[in-house]
């Protein structure tokens, strides 16, 4: 389909995970796009040049964009997360911005609205925020289109949103090179960056890949046709063998045998191509991965738009 009048205002913007969804499902559009991170901005505008830059969300005139056809935006989870146990919810100074989300949404009149946030909120947050808006949430696991197990809450009123089909991409399937013992990833946060080998042990919530097999435990006498590997994705969870007096699978040279995810690996988990942050740091590139949209997830909402 091929639409210029489609009209998008998207709100914390990001490396434009939503125009992304869009070019793939074919659809031209007039794409404004609101961000203040200097290197996603710069990742957007290399990737898409189309794209209107409008600064600031708190700068933004929305009578300028009444009548919208799609308001669009992932807002701040930072105050909302249970990962903070001292988070302010909605009066958080991050999270609070979803104020401007509402704004918008009276202001614009947009056709059509889609937000998104973590599953992992406290309940009354996620009713307030469904009172607010006027609809209930469909959450959606990123697992179903990609190798990441990844939770999150979409607010919208695009009619007839259903789960979508399992592909059943697994880690393995995405890794360029080395091994692991899960079959999907961890959430990839904007803090992986700070992933060390130790973080595989002491949280467990930093994916990390194995350079090759690693031994993770034996049956019997654990003689040499009895010994288990990680080969497939399938073992037993590493830190269930990896300590303990008299432990002998080498996995104190923990930090000879694994390494983070590429940038190129994290962009797949998202659902980016491999080389869409490729003009900016590895390390500006974990962040704007992890606090971007799953493009895949975006595309199968937004889809419903065109079909019906």
């Amino acid at each position: 389909m091929k639409n210029k009048s489609f009209r998008v205002l998207s709100l914390f913007d990001g490396i434009s995970g939503a125009r992304q969804a869009l070019k793939e499902l074919n659809i031209d559009c007039e794409y404004y796009g609101s961000e203040i991170d200097r290197y996603a901005i710069q990742v957007a505008k290399n990737n898409h040049p189309d794209i209107i830059h409008i600064g600031d969300v708190n700068n933004i005139k929305f009578k300028d964009f009444v009548g919208v056809d799609l308001l669009i935006g992932g807002f701040p989870c930072q105050d909302l997360s249970i990962a903070k146990r001292d988070g302010k919810g909605l009066e958080g100074a991050r999270s609070g911005l979803f104020s401007k989300c509402l704004e918008a949404l009276e202001i614009c009149k947009p056709k059509y609205f889609l937000f998104e946030n973590v599953n992992s909120m406290k309940k009354e947050w996620r009713d307030k925020i469904s009172k607010l808006l006027g609809v209930e949430p469909i959450m959606i696991n990123s697992a179903l289109l990609t190798a990441q197990m990844r939770k999150r809450l979409y607010w919208t009123n695009i009619p007839n949103i259903q789960q979508p089909e399992d592909k059943g991409i697994v880690l393995k399937d995405i890794i360029e090179s080395g091994d692991t013992e899960r079959l999907k990833s961890y959430c990839i946060t904007a803090t992986y960056s700070r992933a060390c080998p130790e973080d595989y042990f002491n949280h467990g919530q930093r994916q990390l890949i194995f350079k090759k097999p690693v031994r993770v435990g034996h049956f019997n006498k654990g003689g040499q046709g009895d010994r288990i590997y990680s080969v497939d994705g399938k073992s037993v969870c590493l830190s269930a063998n990896g300590g303990g007096r008299g432990a002998k699978t080498g996995l104190y040279e923990i930090k000879d045998l694994v390494r983070k995810l590429t940038p190129s690996e994290c962009a797949r988990l998202q659902g980016f191509p491999d080389n869409y942050c490729n003009t900016i740091s590895n390390s500006q590139a974990y962040k704007c991965y992890g606090n971007s949209f799953t493009v895949p997830v975006i595309k199968h909402i937004l889809k419903h738009i065109f079909n019906n």
